[in-house]
């Protein structure tokens, strides 16, 4: 698997929707065309309500499970004080 810039963007917001994080996002007057373009992008794909943002779908907050899972997984262990 490859990692493109248009994925990177991807799970850049979907980690802005982290579980503790916004229920809903309005990302429509975004200035940033790649976040525009990741958001609907993750709409087709069934992660989010709205092209424009909206909320997580089930789908969705699974794949910020499997996300968080990874990201512990590849976070270097902390060091004995």
């Amino acid at each position: 698997m490859h990692l493109d810039p248009e994925l990177i963007d991807e799970l850049a917001l979907l980690r802005r929707f982290s579980m503790g994080g916004p229920v809903a996002m309005n990302l429509q007057d975004n200035p940033d065309p790649a976040v525009t373009a990741a958001a609907g992008r993750m709409f087709a794909k069934g992660l989010i309500t709205e092209s424009g943002g909206g909320q997580l779908t089930e789908s969705g907050r699974q794949a910020i499970e499997h996300m968080e899972r990874l990201l512990n997984l590849l976070d270097p262990p902390l060091e004995p004080i």
